[in-house]
Formats: structure tokens, sequence, C-alpha cells
């Protein structure tokens, strides 16, 4: 199902799904300009959210592309997300621009794959810099604004890796499993001022990364199997759940995990 704007593009189905308070929030992604994050950017976009997103790699193109389909540009701001100063900086650039963060949205992570042999100190520090302690930062550096608004949401990428146990890629693992418990203790810790924080937790999306990566027909078809439904994830089925849980449509639930996996056990 699709419908056309006055600019004659089609939207694609998620679009028709609207949820009315994100239009004119400020909304602020890690890792969205590629993946998940794209996705999610975009979802927010069709709802006339203004969306920030930090990334390392250029995202004009992108840029572009969102704009001229929906005619609401997001704001890129080039960061390594390790690099805790920087996406406090990023933050407040995007504070500036689009107004005080209603919505935060902590998707950005990497997936090396590794063992528990082969892995040294400085890997370990520099996956969960990237896979866990950002997230921790940006709430903080958000949590304020949110306070001021009277409320907000924070949605926290997880993995459904943790849940099963998966291998190959332990350090990971371990993080993911850390988002679902910094996602209970924020929880707790904001739920006074209303700010409502959330775990969106994937099974194995097919992104443009994973196919490059590590996609092949054994892996795909025995995750396909030990799914209920029988179809590989696609990233847009991720956007309508992070909308919801950004959405007053889910006011009343936080600290809660939202898995998104197709049934996978």
């Amino acid at each position: 199902m699709t419908r056309t704007t006055s600019l004659h593009t089609e939207l694609p189905a998620f679009a028709d799904f609207r949820y009315p308070d994100l239009a004119g929030a400020s909304v602020f992604i890690t890792g969205g300009g590629s993946g998940i994050g794209a996705a999610l950017t975009e979802g927010f976009l069709a709802q006339g959210a203004k969306v920030a997103f930090v990334g390392l790699s250029d995202a004009s193109e992108f840029c572009d592309a969102m704009e001229a389909r929906y005619a609401n540009r997001p704001l890129f701001i080039r960061c390594n997300i390790q690099d805790i100063e920087a996406l406090q900086a990023a933050v407040a650039q995007a504070r500036e621009a689009h107004g005080p963060i209603g919505v935060l949205v902590n998707n950005a992570a990497r997936d090396t794959r590794h063992t528990l042999e082969e892995w040294t100190v400085e890997q370990w520090d520099e996956s969960i810099a990237t896979n866990l302690r950002p997230q921790f930062f940006t709430a903080q550096a958000v949590a304020a604004d949110m306070r001021a608004l009277g409320g907000g949401a924070i949605i926290n990428l997880s993995s459904n890796s943790y849940m099963l146990g998966l291998g190959g890629y332990p350090t990971y693992v371990t993080a993911k499993a850390g988002i679902m418990g910094l996602t209970k203790a924020l929880a707790r810790e904001l739920g006074p001022d209303a700010i409502r924080v959330n775990c969106l937790i994937p099974g194995w999306v097919m992104t443009e990364r994973q196919r490059e990566l590590w996609v092949n027909d054994k892996d795909l078809n025995e995750c396909i199997d030990q799914q209920c439904l029988k179809e590989a994830i696609p990233v847009e089925d991720m956007i309508n759940p992070c909308l919801f849980l950004a959405s007053t449509a889910s006011r009343m639930m936080t600290g809660q995990p939202m898995v998104v996996d197709g049934g996978r056990v």
C-alpha cells in the first residue's frame, strides 16, 4: 500500500500509519544514516518530525533523497560516538537547530565478529565504547530537555542475540544485554519526570551491512527455520515499532523490551 504526496512521490506503506504527536517533535538518532537507523530516520520524517542524526560516513545523498521525498530535510552531524564530548556537542547542535529533544533513539552499533581467544583489552574497550557507553551519555545529554518538555521517550536498540545466547561476538552480545539493563535503570530513574525508556530488540534484520558481510544461504535458512514467521526481516519492519514506542500511543510503557524477530526461538 502506498500513497502519493503533492511532490508526486510514492511513500512506503509505513507512512500510512500516523502518530500525530510526533509531528514537529525534535528527534535525535545515533547511526541514522544507514541500515536500521536510516529506516528510522525516514520513518520519523514521514511523521513530520524534525530529525537530527549522527554517523561516521557522509550522508549528504541520503539527506537529499529524504528532503526530495518528504520536503523535510534531516540534520546530519558527522560524529564518532566513541568520542563522548563530540557526541554531547552533536546533541547541543541538534537542540539549537530543532529545539529541545523529545525523542532519543540510541541505534548505532557495530557487530564485529570475534572469538574469546583472539580479543584484546583494546578491542573489548572499543566495542563497549560503541555498543553500550554512548547510550548512557546521550540519555544524560537529553534528560534536561525532556524534563523541560514535561516528558519524552528514549528508545534503546538492543538485539535478540543476547536473549538467544548467540556465539561469534561475545562482547557485542554482552553490550546488548547491558542495554536492556540500562533501559530498566533509566526507566526507574526518569519515570517521575514522565520520561519513558524502552528497548527495541530486533532479530536478524537484512541491512546492507549484514548482506555484505554475514548473510549466507545456510545461516539465513537456519535463522528462518527458528522463526515462527518464515520470512527474512527487512529494515522497514523496525519503523512502526520504534514510532509506537516514541509516541504517546505507548504512554504507559516504560522499562520494557519490544522484540521484533519473527518469533525466533
